[in-house]
């Protein structure tokens, strides 16, 4: 059963979100601050995906994204906050979320956004059957295995988030090729997210950050300006 954290100190609203994930046929842990968060996580390894109020008591969410970052590249992470300025929003996006949303908000919307995190985690466990299809892209100095999914970078591993690997991937395949945000954002959030298209170029500084070697001067994940991305060897 997909196991989904919520960590949020008001317990009505908490409750509600829990509710409607087991409804939805997953397990929801619960944790009123991010302490209580942390030892979840360490009790039921494998989460898909977690949710984070920003306001807790004690250590806040941006920094329980953060402590969950330095452990754990592959658990989906929605911030649920009531700061809903473009600077936290893209706080949030910078240091490890995957999505972020505002109070008051919508509980279908958040589910919807929550199946599509762990639809997309899941994908680091492919089926059996599915391997075949399944195979390792080579790009210059670096090699994206689909099947373990793991990127290297002249033979050293680097750490990605689902979503960055499956950038990675769009790249990938898509070599030399101009790629409009808006695909980016349905090729990897899926046809049916919500969000702002400014979450492509915010997971797009985070892979530069990984894998160029001076992220302020890329030679890899060149801007098409006015349009979107390009990859280049």
């Amino acid at each position: 059963m997909v196991k989904v954290l919520i960590v949020e100190d008001e317990a009505s609203i908490r409750e509600m979100i829990a509710l409607n994930l087991q409804m939805a046929g997953m397990e929801a842990l619960e944790a009123a601050s991010a302490e209580e968060g942390l030892a979840l996580l360490e009790q039921h390894p494998g989460c898909s995906a977690a949710i984070l109020d920003v306001m807790l008591p004690g250590m806040n969410g941006f920094s329980l994204c953060e402590t969950i970052r330095r452990t754990d590249q592959k658990i989906g992470i929605i911030i649920l906050s009531a700061k809903g300025q473009e600077q936290d929003k893209i706080r949030g996006l910078s240091i490890g979320a995957d999505d972020y949303m505002t109070k008051p908000f919508s509980v279908s919307e958040l589910l919807a956004r929550v199946e599509a995190l762990c639809r997309r985690v899941g994908r680091s466990a492919p089926a059996p059957e599915a391997e075949e299809s399944l195979s390792v892209l080579v790009s210059g100095e670096f090699v994206l295995d689909e099947n373990r999914r793991v990127l290297l970078k002249r033979g050293q591993p680097i750490e990605l988030t689902q979503v960055e690997f499956q950038i990675m991937e769009l790249f990938f395949r898509n070599p030399g090729t101009a790629l409009v945000r808006e695909k980016i954002l349905k090729g990897v959030w899926g046809e049916n997210y919500f969000g702002d298209v400014k979450i492509v170029d915010v997971n797009i500084r985070r892979l530069r950050m990984k894998v160029e070697d001076e992220p302020s001067h890329p030679a890899h994940i060149l801007t098409v300006w006015g349009y979107g991305y390009r990859w280049e060897e």
